[in-house]
C-alpha cells in the first residue's frame, strides 16, 4: 500500500517508462519547474505548448536546458489547450497538463464534442490524493475542480473514479465517506438522500469491493476518537482513504484550506477522460505539480 506521495513517485520510477506530456500555456515556473524535474528523474518527456520565448526566459531563470523539452508555438492559451489535446487523440502525447491557461477555457477544449478526451456518456470529475502531516494516510478527495453539484449519477461516478485510483496506490477495500454536516439523513439536506441512495447500492455490490457510508461529518470520517465520543456506529470507523464531497463549493476549499493551511500536498487528477488530464490551480505549488504529473504516469499504466 502507498502511504505517501513521495512512495507513489518510487512506484512511478519502478516501472521504469516515459510518458510523453504536453502542457498547454506552459510559460509558468512552477508548472517548468515541476516538468524539469520530471524528465531529469527520467519518467517523463516533456511538449511545451505556448509562448517560445516566455518558455525559454524562464527556463534561463530557473537555470534549465530548455533544450529538454521539445517547444511548440501558440497564439493563445486556448488555442495551446486544443493543440494538447490534439496530440493527446493522435497518440503524440499521453498525458495533457494546463499551464497558465484557465480551468474553464482549458477543460473546453478537453470536452470538446468533436474534438475532445471525454469517454463517451463519461462524467467528467476530479479526483486528488492529499497528504496532511495530521492524518496517517493518503487521503482520496473528490470531487474537487469540476462539478458544481453533483446529481446522484455523478456521485456514483466520483466514488467510481476514486475507488479505482485507490486501486492503483494498492487500497483494495477503501473506506468511503459521503460527506455532510453531520450523521443524520435530512430534508434540509437534499444531499444526504443521494448518500443513502448510494450506500444501498454499495451493500448490492454497486461499486467495486469497498466500505461506504454516509452521511458523516469530518470527524466520524477520520478521527476515531469522534467515534467512541459521539457513540456513532460506522463502518468507516474515523478511518477513510476516500471523502466524497457534496458539492465543489464544499470540496474545493476543503483541499485548499489543507494546502495552505495545514501544510498538505496533493496529487489529483480530471477523470473520464481517454487520456490522463492534469488540472491545477495556477497558483498550486511546484511540488504538487511535480506529484500530479507523477499520478498521471501511474493511472496511464494499463
Amino acid at each position: 500500500m502507498i502511504r505517501s506521495l513521495d512512495q507513489m513517485v518510487e512506484k512511478v520510477l519502478s516501472l521504469k517508462r516515459k510518458h510523453r506530456i504536453a502542457v498547454a500555456w506552459a510559460q509558468d515556473s512552477n508548472t517548468i519547474g515541476a516538468i524539469y524535474k520530471a524528465v531529469n528523474e527520467g519518467f517523463a518527456e516533456a511538449i511545451m505548448i505556448g509562448d517560445p520565448a516566455g518558455i525559454r526566459d524562464v527556463c534561463k531563470a530557473n537555470e534549465i536546458d530548455p533544450a529538454l523539452f521539445t517547444i511548440l508555438s501558440s497564439a493563445n492559451d486556448f488555442d495551446a489547450s486544443q493543440e494538447a489535446v490534439r496530440l493527446a487523440l493522435s497518440g503524440e502525447a499521453d498525458i495533457i497538463m494546463k499551464g497558465l491557461v484557465g480551468t474553464d477555457k482549458f477543460l473546453r477544449a478537453v470536452m470538446d464534442k468533436e474534438k475532445g478526451l471525454m469517454l463517451p456518456g463519461a462524467t467528467l470529475a476530479y479526483v486528488g490524493a492529499v497528504e496532511i502531516p495530521g492524518y496517517h494516510k493518503l487521503l482520496f478527495l473528490t470531487d474537487l475542480a469540476v462539478i458544481p453539484f453533483p446529481d446522484l449519477n455523478q456521485k456514483v461516478a466520483m466514488a467510481g473514479y476514486a475507488i479505482e485510483m485507490a486501486g492503483k496506490f494498492g487500497i483494495s477495500k477503501p473506506k468511503i465517506a459521503l460527506i455532510g454536516a453531520s450523521e443524520k439523513v435530512s430534508h434540509h439536506f437534499p444531499n444526504t438522500a443521494d448518500y443513502s441512495e448510494m450506500c444501498k447500492m454499495a451493500k448490492d455490490g454497486r461499486f467495486h469491493d469497498c466500505i461506504m457510508d454516509g452521511p458523516l461529518d469530518l470527524f466520524l470520517a477520520c478521527d476515531r476518537k469522534s467515534i467512541k465520543i459521539k457513540g456513532v456506529n460506522t463502518p468507516v470507523d474515523g478511518d477513510a482513504d476516500i471523502l466524497l464531497f457534496p458539492s465543489l463549493e464544499s470540496g474545493n476549499p476543503f483541499y485548499k484550506a489543507l494546502m495552505l493551511f495545514a501544510g498538505g500536498e496533493i496529487a489529483g487528477l480530471i477523470r473520464g477522460t481517454r487520456k490522463p488530464v492534469v488540472v491545477m490551480s495556477r497558483s498550486e505549488s511546484e511540488k504538487s505539480k511535480y506529484y500530479c504529473i507523477a499520478l498521471s504516469c501511474l493511472m496511464a499504466q494499463a
